[in-house]
């Protein structure tokens, strides 16, 4: 890692610093840049006073809970950022909001489609379909399927809003984290259009233009078009081709209808398509992680020794066998953010994405009610190939084409509400209803490659005996493998049962390019609900807010598989009357296992299986304020959040391989269950012209939390819970049969706790900036199991007991700093904005398996330039990660290098800088 501790305590120092430098934000747009906003947020700006000190506040106007209210009235934790503020930070796509806002982390993995969005350390990983986002995403009101749905180009945004902690009582499909509303620019009754060009590193060409015109007094029309395109993070020296890169483009066209003061209609269409190679990863050494160790007994789920030799070092016997099959070198002794990578010959991660859809939003005011309708469809497609073992070696690969871990959504949604006042304004009703249709079908064809067989043969030698280790014989063993047979056709090594073994491993040795042919899961998604939430006036001072709502899920799962590895039934045939002789039960079940790895058989091309679950769940909120003078809030909450259950679309979890069974196959196995949150909240907010603070202090306790990881060989789905009762250690030992727990003392799993505190200063017109701060305490409760029936915990989960969830630092801080001071009499105006993030340290790894830590590191991005009058113009110098530190985004099990491990990892973004120039009237 190329800076240090000591470094990222140097930029924490810079990015504090920023704190105390003038900013460029007008003091007119700070409100909305980083403070306590929420959903439908309005800024009315009125007429420009004489002096900065002698005008009024802004009033601000947010619609949080389904009606017009001002900004201290509103008792909801919520960020908002205003257009110009991600102007200015050159916020293009979502995952650029984490250096904006201080509780939200997004990251992505092995495709763009695995986006993964976090609020207060809670989040779901994004690489399995079958898991909703504990975080939703909604653009214009409509639902995004997954996370990674909305990883694209958003275009001209209005404003973004992110409501922290369980939502969904006022409407939209539900989330047991929070929300992030994005809200694009509107069309508008003036005509205007604008354009903008950047040149930057790496060769990045982007281009974005739009116009607005309206048609008379009552319609209007707005088409915007951005247009991506760069080179690759990283440079794949086998097959020389660069990967990370960007080609992607957006169209977004759009109509507004106002025939009266009463009623609006906003109609949204969009096209998106992305043609790009992602996603690459390195090895993980010590010199960035210092527990990227070998550990003792070569067992990584034990704390590796300080000066360990690194775990792709030829310390760790894997990394021989790695070596004696063709991997470089280099990629096992190269820095970790070298971004030289050493793929298999011919491997490629291209794929493609495409994204569109049309939306009709209705607002029909009459007497003293309005409805709101909002209406949307959306079709999301993407494949991505990609080199799965991520080594020169051959060993597991996706195809390029539609069944290369392809995902496919369709999505029809409809959200009704109707709201008004009663009981001469002291009741604010509203009720509503929430519908969504979801179509999901995921299509994978990953194989082995031409290497595997041999490969995992090594393994099998360095566990039997590592001087039998021969990488250059097809199977690992060559003549070694003698020294098993015994002298003289003796009994040899196993006994009787020695030929059948040496059967098995001459056998496994002949997995090659075989798996996947084309599995294909299906799953229909039918989600209704009905709200209600109410503010009732206690006294002019007091409110108390009541929500309910009831939703219903249903889920229609259906399967096809199609295989080709026909080696692995005849291992199974040969080797399975072994597992009942303790001896050589281990030897039998793992050369089974790993000819069948990932129910990777012929048994079950061809098969169907189909199930179906229906889940019916009341979640609410209830809220208590009290407003001592129009400025000041200060409130109590309760809430209880939701999000449904659904299936693990990996076949994997059919069954273990080793007793694999076509004839006895549950699909009921596939299933998880729904996660609920019970949470608490206390906070208060202060809001002025010059000043805005806003503090809040929660608790969140969630049962059945939904944990995807990835442990090498498949992906785990497991519901996490606590045990009210000590288990004694039992769910932190590797056995699968001990640590159960009585269903009646089955206690939530996972608790979130903390502070949260977001301040805007303005002291004058033309000088601003912005500070946050989270504190959370995001933790694994102690005596883990893995479901609410009480099952112990999966033991690849073992190190999760008592410690924080991945990706959860316990302390983020963000600041910006911007500074815009008129330059001449005729209205150019100067440009300089600064924003840090600093993070504290954390596990980049579902499993928390040592040696995948992230160190606490800083970010900084800059902004320079000059803006024409009334913003005609614009001439921009900008630098995203201007200290160009190093960090990785998430860390993982190397696929099939176990059980000596090696970690790879994803890296995030390097420097990027560039020049933009804008124009427009």
């Amino acid at each position: 890692m190329k800076s240090s501790f000591r470094q990222s305590i140097a930029y924490g120092a810079l990015a504090s610093a920023l704190l105390c430098i003038p900013s460029m934000a007008a003091a007119q747009q700070t409100p909305a840049a980083q403070g306590d906003l929420a959903e439908g947020a309005d800024i009315e700006e009125p007429e420009e006073p004489e002096s900065p000190s002698a005008g009024d506040p802004y009033t601000i106007v947010v619609t949080a809970q389904g009606r017009a209210q001002s900004l201290a009235d509103v008792p909801i934790a919520v960020s908002a950022i205003s257009g110009e503020l991600l102007e200015q930070a050159g916020t293009t796509d979502i995952r650029e909001l984490n250096q904006i806002a201080p509780s939200l982390l997004i990251s992505s993995t092995g495709n763009e489609a695995n986006g993964s969005a976090r609020i207060r350390g809670i989040g779901t990983v994004g690489d399995n379909a079958g898991l909703e986002s504990s975080v939703a995403v909604f653009i214009d009101g409509v639902y995004r399927s997954r996370s990674g749905n909305a990883l694209s180009e958003l275009g001209p945004i209005d404003r973004v809003e992110i409501l922290r902690g369980p939502q969904g009582t006022l409407g939209g499909r539900n989330s047991s984290a929070g929300l992030i509303n994005i809200y694009t620019a509107p069309p508008e009754f003036e005509t205007s259009a604008y354009g903008a060009f950047t040149y930057g590193n790496y060769d990045t060409i982007r281009a974005e233009a739009g116009f607005n015109v309206p048609f008379g007094d009552t319609l209007a029309a707005r088409v915007d078009g951005v247009y991506f395109k760069r080179d690759g993070f990283y440079n794949d020296v086998i097959n020389d081709v660069d990967v990370n890169n960007r080609d992607r483009y957006l169209v977004r066209a759009q109509a507004l209808f106002e025939p009266n003061a009463d009623v609006s209609f906003r109609l949204v269409a969009d096209y998106s398509k992305k043609d790009e190679a992602c996603c690459a990863a390195t090895f993980v050494q010590p010199g960035f992680a210092p527990l990227a160790t070998v550990s003792p007994g070569l067992d990584p789920y034990a704390r590796p020794e300080p000066g360990s030799p690194a775990l792709t070092s030829t310390s760790n016997p894997i990394v021989n066998a790695l070596l004696g099959l063709g991997q470089d070198p280099r990629a096992l002794t190269q820095d970790t953010f070298n971004r030289d990578i050493y793929l298999t010959p011919g491997r490629t991660y291209d794929g493609e994405t495409e994204d569109y859809g049309v939306s009709g939003e209705l607002n029909w005011s009459f007497g003293n009610a309005s409805l709101t309708s909002i209406t949307g469809y959306r079709e999301y497609s993407n494949f991505q190939g990609s080199d799965t073992d991520y080594t020169t070696v051959d060993l597991l690969y996706r195809a390029p084409n539609e069944f290369g871990g392809a995902r496919y959504f369709e999505t029809f949604t409809q959200e009704l509400r109707l709201q008004g006042t009663a009981f001469d304004d002291r009741l604010d009703w509203l009720v509503g209803g929430y519908y969504a249709n979801e179509s999901l079908r995921v299509q994978d064809n990953l194989r082995f490659g031409e290497q595997y067989g041999n490969f995992v043969n090594c393994r099998l030698a360095i566990a039997i005996n590592p001087a039998l280790l021969n990488p250059s014989a097809d199977n690992c063993f060559g003549q070694n493998i003698l020294a098993l047979q015994g002298a003289n056709n003796g009994a040899g090594a196993f006994g009787p049962a020695t030929p059948l073994i040496i059967a098995g491993i001459n056998n496994l040795a002949q997995v090659r390019d075989v798996g996947g042919t084309g599995d294909i899961y299906n799953q229909e998604s039918d989600n209704f609900a009905l709200f209600t939430h109410n503010i009732v006036h206690l006294t002019d001072k007091l409110d108390l807010t009541l929500g309910l709502r009831y939703t219903n899920e249903t889920k229609d799962f259906d399967a096809t598989f199609g295989n080709d590895n026909t080696i692995c039934p005849t291992n199974r045939a040969l080797l399975s009357p072994l597992l009942q002789v303790p001896s050589l039960a281990g030897l039998a079940g793992g050369i089974i296992s790993l000819s069948c790895q990932g129910n990777s058989t012929s048994e079950l091309d061809g098969v169907t299986l189909a199930d179906t679950r229906d889940e019916d769940e009341f979640t609410g909120t209830a809220v208590l304020s009290y407003q001592p003078n129009p400025d000041t809030l200060l409130y109590a909450s309760y809430s209880r959040g939701y999000k449904a259950g659904g299936f693990n679309l990996d076949r994997s979890a059919l069954s273990n391989p080793v007793f694999f069974n076509v004839n006895t196959l549950d699909p009921s196995s596939l299933q998880f269950a729904e996660e609920t949150v019970n949470a608490f909240e206390v906070g208060v907010k202060y809001s002025t012209r010059p000043f805005s603070v806003s503090v809040a202090a929660f608790r969140q306790e969630f049962s059945n939390f939904q944990l995807n990881t990835f442990n090498g060989s498949v992906f785990l789905v497991q519901n996490i819970n606590s045990c009210g009762t000590d288990l004694g250690g039992a769910d932190m030992d590797d056995s699968a049969t001990t640590g159960a727990c009585d269903p009646d003392d089955v206690q939530p799993g996972v608790v979130a706790q903390g502070v949260e505190l977001e301040t805007t200063v303005s002291p004058v017109r033309d000088l601003s900036f912005t500070f946050g701060a989270t504190y959370a305490d995001t933790s694994y409760e102690d005596n883990l199991i893995g479901d609410d029936s009480g099952a112990p915990l999966d033991p690849a989960l073992r190190l999760l007991p008592g410690d924080n969830l991945s990706n959860a630092p316990e302390i983020t801080v963000t600041s910006s700093v911007s500074w815009t001071p008129e330059l001449t009499s005729s209205g150019i105006r100067g440009l300089f904005f600064l924003n840090g993030r600093m993070v504290s340290d954390y596990n980049t790894g579902s499993d928390l398996l040592y040696g995948k830590e992230q160190d606490a590191y800083v970010t900084v991005n800059g902004r320079v330039g000059i803006t024409g009058p009334d913003r005609a113009w614009a001439l921009e110098l900008w630098a995203n990660n201007l200290f160009d530190v190093d960090y990785t985004q998430v860390a993982f099990n190397t696929p099939f290098v176990a059980p000596q491990q090696t970690y790879s990892a994803y890296l995030a973004e390097p420097r990027t800088y560039g020049i933009t120039v804008r124009a427009g009237f």
